[in-house]
């Protein structure tokens, strides 16, 4: 039984009782600190340690959500590597034929720019593209890069500028470059505030304090029934 939206303040109160006050504390300053202006995408990563890697980046930038397609390759990480970054994070997860369409209705209905992260004829430098509106940055599989479906399914697209003899950066260290100047460029702009709704982080923060305890069932089931 979801627990009605009423009761949600109280029900975050009921489950910070079972864990230790900096724990409370923290989850308060990471939600405000959360952003769904951006957002990452992956469409095939067959390699765990750089999925693990781009979500350690994600959390590190307080990226709330990350969509992943499961087209060909099924989405795997490595602890060691991601540092457990998943259970603070969102994961939307798409697979099958029409992943990437799918992918891609979910995003614009959520309100966001599609933004393929490969050189193209029609791109633009990470530093100069335009945060209007939320952006939803696009990474391909490690060898073959984005699809043509995801490239042409785009509405921009955009580079990091660079000058050495090697072409391209591993997926991982791209999503952090983008990441850093995507993030830096939202909270410098006054106009288009970054965080989450007060609603938002009161979800988030419940649903870190469950992820946060072995108990959560239980803890969820004795709180109803203390206000039926």
């Amino acid at each position: 039984m979801d627990i009605p939206v009423d009761r949600l303040p109280s029900y975050l109160d009921f489950l910070l009782e079972h864990l230790t006050p900096h724990k409370a504390a923290l989850f308060a300053e990471k939600a405000a600190q959360r952003t769904r202006k951006a957002t990452v995408v992956l469409e095939n990563l067959f390699q765990a340690h750089n999925a693990s890697a781009i979500l350690r980046t994600c959390d590190c930038f307080g990226v709330q959500d990350v969509y992943i397609i499961e087209k060909n390759n099924p989405f795997s990480t490595t602890h060691q590597i991601s540092l457990g970054s998943s259970r603070w994070l969102t994961l939307h997860r798409f697979d099958g034929d029409h992943a990437v369409a799918n992918c891609y209705a979910a995003l614009r209905k959520a309100g966001y720019s599609i933004v393929a992260a490969t050189p193209h004829k029609m791109d633009v430098n990470i530093e100069d593209l335009e945060c209007a509106k939320p952006i939803a940055l696009v990474f391909g599989t490690e060898l073959q890069g984005l699809s043509q479906e995801a490239l042409l399914g785009a509405d921009a697209y955009v580079k990091i500028p660079m000058v050495g003899f090697t072409e391209s950066l591993n997926v991982s260290v791209s999503a952090a470059v983008c990441l850093h100047h995507l993030t830096w460029k939202l909270r410098q702009n006054s106009n288009q505030p970054m965080g989450l709704s007060a609603q938002e982080q009161l979800e988030l923060k419940i649903t870190w304090a469950e992820n946060s305890s072995r108990r959560s069932t239980e803890l969820r089931e004795a709180f109803l029934r203390k206000v039926e």
